[in-house]
């Protein structure tokens, strides 16, 4: 039995989008009826929950179609032996991404603190009473973080995600509950058109929320780069991508004003 590519996407879950993808990477291949429509085998399903579970672990596509290749031709074991550095490469990526955010909250809680140890005073703010004068457990400064793959990626090739794939594994309700949770930590933010991208005003108490939102999307999208720059009371988020993910930054992110 054979499959169109819009009985795969139902039956699988994926996208059509990314089933195109899938195939243009060499990921998924697909016979051509006589009308040139793409055909799946009964087999493209399986090997979609392979390639599903491997984006979640972060793995590039050129690994994938490696573990791909171990599986075909080789046994469990093998994909086994092969994918257990791989994870615990990742894992280890994952832990000082985790690191950098634990230490950015703990910045986040100590500048919410300060506002609270300031006077109240009629007339206008100085250097005896403002944010920079009483640096109470707090910086002195703005807070800049970057969400990138990898600080280690990010300095053998800098601006990765200008070449990474434009495809996200989320698929069907995972993604609508992804945008509707950055449709929700950005409501009513001020836009601004960037180069390839957009920058977002907030309140500076978002930063949280939307730190960890956008590490989360570098799970699924490494095509993103989130930029976060903390000044006071205010939070100010770039957001690029590549030309090919104009409509994606759009649905998640909104239109510059």
């Amino acid at each position: 039995m054979t499959m169109r590519i819009s009985q795969l996407a139902e039956r699988s879950g994926v996208p059509a989008t990314t089933l195109r993808f899938d195939e243009n990477v060499g990921l998924l291949p697909a016979d051509r009826t006589p009308g040139g429509h793409r055909s799946y085998s009964e087999d493209a399903v399986e090997r979609l929950a392979f390639i599903g579970a491997a984006k979640l672990l972060g793995l590039p596509l050129e690994e994938i179609g490696e573990l791909l290749g171990i599986g075909e031709s080789g046994a469990c074991h093998e994909v086994k032996a092969d994918l257990r550095p791989r994870i615990a490469g990742r894992l280890g990526e994952a832990e000082r991404r985790a690191a950098e955010l634990t230490a950015f909250t703990d910045c986040l809680h100590s500048a919410s603190e300060h506002p609270d140890a300031l006077p109240d005073r009629a007339g206008r703010c100085d250097p005896e009473c403002g944010f920079l004068g009483r640096p109470v457990r707090t910086v002195a400064r703005p807070v800049d973080v970057a969400v990138a793959p990898s600080r280690r990626a990010a300095a053998a090739e800098p601006e990765s995600w200008r070449t990474a794939p434009v495809a996200c594994s989320l698929t069907g309700g995972a993604y609508s509950e992804r945008a509707d949770l950055w449709h929700q930590v950005l409501e009513g933010a001020e836009r601004r058109a960037v180069d390839d991208g957009i920058r977002l005003t907030l309140p500076a108490d978002r930063a949280g929320a939307v730190a960890e939102l956008a590490a989360d999307e570098q799970q699924c999208c490494r095509f993103f780069d989130f930029r976060l720059h903390l000044d006071g009371h205010r939070l100010r988020l770039e957001v690029r991508a590549p030309a090919d993910a104009a409509a994606l930054l759009t649905e998640l992110f909104g239109t510059a004003s």
